[in-house]
Formats: structure tokens, C-alpha cells, sequence
């Protein structure tokens, strides 16, 4: 970990449009809950409904989006990224301070909100909140992990990972039986259902297929941008 890219990294991320983005995101979807809260009460289906659809469908992969794009494509966009390359440091670091930084966005402006919706909608009964709490923090790794691949290989990484999410994970994954073992999205999910009681949520993916299958997104999207970002030369024609 390098505090320096790190606190550059959350200053970039943190910045004015996209710190509205990850605030008013995760905001809306408190006050959803509230609003689902007080019009139908206690209500298990409304509860999955929203924490599966909204916030593991939706929100976690919007805000990875952000985090993980945020954290590189524009350094590189701007060129930038040629002050940091320049630094006598393996390049690697670089790659696993700013995911560890995605990561950390993930985690506060995704997984806390879907917990706290989940509180407001449920509570604590059969540990749905806390099921979708955690299967939006390791989605929100897979995906930090990816988007900010798409933020090393690519100048439209805002447009691939939009694409990405909507085709793949809101449509692809949700509906086609055989696409969904292959959807971040599914692997939060059967996450979710594993913390939470047993038989008050569904799930798609099997426990040992979408463990490994996390894994081995988020190592390999780390492993490929750390190779591609090895390849970037200080002459910043790429």
C-alpha cells in the first residue's frame, strides 16, 4: 500500500461529480426503504425485491463502476499517470493501492447502505440484511477489480463497464438460465443466501462455483492491469 497514491486516488474519487454520484446513489436507496418500509411494513418479498434488484443488481455494480473506473481511467486519460510511473516503485503497487481504494468505496457507499435498507425493511429477522450486507461487499470486490481493469486497457471504460452492467448483469445475468453462473451479480447473491437463515432467500449459483469464480475475477482483472499497466510507457502515447 502506497498512502500517498491512496490519498491522492480517494481525493480523485472523492471529487466533486463523482462524490455526488456515490453519495446520492446509495442515498436513494435508504429512502426507497423507508418508503417501502412504511407502506407495506414488515414484508419479506418487498425486502428481497429491493436488496436483490436495486442494490445487488443495480447499485453495487453502478458504484463499482465508479470506484473502479475513478480510480485509474482518468490519470490515464489526462496522462497524469506519467508522475506515478515515473516513481521508483513496481508497478503492481500502484494497481493494488488503487483497488484497495475501490474496494474501501465499495464497501461504504454499497455494502453499509444494503445493510442499512435491509434494517429498515426487515431488521434482523432471518439475517437478510446482513446476507445482502456481505454479498454486496464481495460483489463490490469482483467488480472494483473488473471496472478497474477496464480503466487500464481502455479510454472508454466508463461506456464498456456501462454496457457490462446493463447488458450482461441486469439482462444477460438476470434472465438467460445459463448466463447467470457467470454473473458477479448471482455470485453476491448466493452469498447472501448462504449468510442468511437458511431457506428465506434464492440463489441461481452454487456456493463452490461462485466462490471460486469471485476469486478468480478479482485476482485475474488485478493480475491483467497490473501487467497492463507495466506496459504503459512514460512517453504517455497510450
Amino acid at each position: 500500500m502506497n498512502y500517498t497514491v491512496a490519498a491522492l486516488t480517494l481525493r480523485g474519487l472523492l471529487g466533486r461529480r463523482r462524490g455526488l454520484l456515490l453519495l446520492a446513489v446509495p442515498l436513494l436507496l435508504i429512502v426507497l426503504a423507508v418508503v417501502v418500509r412504511l407502506g407495506v411494513g414488515v414484508d419479506h418479498d418487498a425486502t428481497v425485491n429491493l436488496l436483490s434488484k436495486l442494490a445487488l443488481g443495480t447499485m453495487v455494480p453502478l458504484l463499482g463502476l465508479i470506484a473502479g473506473t475513478g480510480a485509474i481511467g482518468p490519470e490515464i486519460d489526462d496522462g497524469s499517470i506519467i508522475y506515478l510511473l515515473a516513481k521508483p516503485q513496481p508497478r503492481y503497487k500502484i494497481i493494488l493501492t488503487k483497488l484497495a481504494v475501490a474496494i474501501g468505496c465499495s464497501a461504504v457507499f454499497a455494502a453499509v447502505p444494503t445493510f442499512l435498507a435491509g434494517e429498515i425493511l426487515y431488521g434482523n429477522l432471518e439475517h437478510i440484511a446482513l446476507g445482502y450486507g456481505i454479498g454486496a461487499l464481495v460483489a463490490g470486490v469482483a467488480y472494483s477489480a473488473l471496472f478497474l481493469l477496464f480503466g487500464v486497457i481502455t479510454r472508454h471504460a466508463v461506456v464498456v463497464g456501462l454496457l457490462y452492467a446493463l447488458l450482461w448483469e441486469s439482462v444477460v445475468g438476470n434472465f438467460v438460465p445459463g448466463a447467470r453462473t457467470l454473473s458477479i451479480q448471482q455470485w453476491g447473491q448466493t452469498v447472501a443466501r448462504q449468510v442468511a437463515d437458511s431457506g428465506s432467500l434464492t440463489a441461481n449459483v452454487h456456493l463452490p462455483v461462485a466462490i471460486p469464480l469471485l476469486i478468480v475475477v478479482a485476482v485475474g482483472a488485478t493480475a491483467l492491469a497490473s501487467v497492463r499497466l507495466a506496459g504503459l510507457t512514460l512517453a504517455g502515447e497510450e
